[in-house]
């Protein structure tokens, strides 16, 4: 798969690839953001087609700002990768998989190649409707001594010690370790009133298997998810109430919520094509 190309080349429709320009401004900039649902808050997810999509965010709009990321990109698309960590026989895939009500994951990630810039340590748990995320931001040369088992100096960087410390917990409890890339285009909406509400529309999602404790963007080896060949991934998230504009949205355009996992689809497809093992015959996706 190409490299990702410059927003400027970006073809209409999400058909194109980018070459990341970073989309957080500054590295202390980047450290500083903070997701305005991060914490604990809902989320519903659909799968739509390109018009559709178009569509929902002319909606948007109407109500929501770009995000921060957003606003500093030409059409308003950044790129995200994630380094996902599972156990020698992909717990965490297999119960996202079997639709445990209660689970979690755990990811490195990063939106940009500049060594400048943090990844973030996110630990993302389910607890039966509520989703509960955490994030802690290192800078790129501590990633793999991290991912290890080191302890992380404070001198180095400002983080949250506290989330980066539970990261490692969680970790260590499974015995995980790198299992696969995740890469996206998004672009995003907020709000800023008390009830946060965020809408993210993602494209071009691809995969790659390692077991290398590194987060990149750009590389070789790229594999197309089939989940989003001509669709696009609606993920809506609020922290209190579901807003009335919002259930306006999903009935006048159809909406379908569905349980989607751009981890555990790419762990799956993988496997079906010979990429990993074990095999997942007889799993749904719950």
């Amino acid at each position: 798969m190409p490299e990702i190309q410059s927003p400027e080349q970006r073809p209409k429709q999400g058909a194109g690839r980018h070459r990341h320009k970073s989309g957080a401004g500054t590295a202390e900039e980047a450290s500083q953001y903070v997701d305005r649902t991060l914490g604990c808050r809902f989320e519903l997810k659909y799968l739509l087609t390109e018009a559709k999509a178009e569509a929902i965010a002319q909606y948007v709009k109407l109500y929501l700002s770009l995000d921060r990321y957003s606003k500093l990109q030409p059409g308003g698309f950044y790129p995200i990768v994630s380094l996902y960590l599972d156990s020698e026989n992909l717990q965490l895939c297999r119960e996202s998989l079997g639709g445990l009500k209660n689970r979690f994951k755990l990811r490195v990630r990063a939106y940009s190649d500049d060594h400048n810039y943090p990844s973030f340590f996110e630990i993302k748990r389910r607890i039966t409707n509520v989703i509960l995320k955490s994030r802690a931001p290192v800078l790129h040369r501590n990633v793999e001594a991290l991912l290890s088992g080191a302890t992380y100096a404070p001198q180095d960087y400002k983080t949250d010690e506290r989330s980066l410390n539970q990261f490692q917990l969680y970790m260590n409890s499974i015995m995980a370790r790198p299992t696969v890339l995740i890469r996206y285009m998004r672009q995003a909406y907020e709000g800023g009133t008390e009830n946060r509400v965020r809408v993210t529309l993602d494209r071009e999602l691809c995969y790659k298997i390692t077991s290398k404790p590194e987060v990149t963007l750009n590389s070789s080896g790229w594999q197309g998810n089939s989940l989003t060949l001509g669709h696009v991934i609606l993920e809506v998230k609020f922290t209190a109430r579901y807003p009335a504009w919002l259930n306006r949205m999903v009935r006048h355009f159809d909406l379908r919520s569905r349980s989607i996992s751009k981890y555990a689809t790419s762990i799956k497809q993988s496997c079906a094509l010979g990429f990993c093992a074990p095999k997942f015959d007889g799993v749904g996706y719950g």
